[in-house]
């Protein structure tokens, strides 16, 4: 029997592993203020996580030279690129507009939005772990 359901769930899995272990890591380095670091930014990239467990669990399922899986990996490139360079940049701007805003004006926006490269690696190699035991399910 052809288990397909796992498709559409192991992606769903692997952003709760990751929002799991990220809060546990905000956790250990900054104590209470953990829950203020929920959201973009943080080790593993949940984005990473979700995008490679899906591109991975069809790599070892369907084979590594399929073309859905060149797709996969065309979007999970495009994602890491977006985590550690647009959404990077982001956050280094609005650390410079926080530096401008007097603090009575309005409320500081987010700094932590994208990811270095360690932090989208830790999340594709999670992604990877999760898609291989992913493939594994009957």
């Amino acid at each position: 029997m052809n288990v397909t359901w796992i498709y559409a769930v192991l992606p769903l899995i692997a952003w709760f592993c990751s929002g799991v272990l990220k809060f546990a890591i905000n956790y250990a380095r900054f104590g209470a203020e953990a829950r203020e670091r929920i959201g973009n930014g943080g080790f593993p990239s949940t984005h990473t996580t979700v995008v490679s467990s899906a591109v991975m669990l069809i790599g070892f399922k369907e084979g590594f030279n399929t073309p859905l899986f060149s797709l996969g990996l065309a979007f999970l490139m495009i994602t890491i690129i977006d985590a550690t360079g647009v959404r990077r940049a982001v956050g280094d701007h609005a650390q410079h507009l926080n530096r401008l805003i007097k603090p009575s004006q309005q409320k500081k926006l987010r700094e932590s939005q994208g990811h270095t490269k360690w932090e989208a690696l830790g999340g594709l190699a999670l992604g990877a772990l999760l898609g291989y035991i992913g493939a594994w399910i009957p």
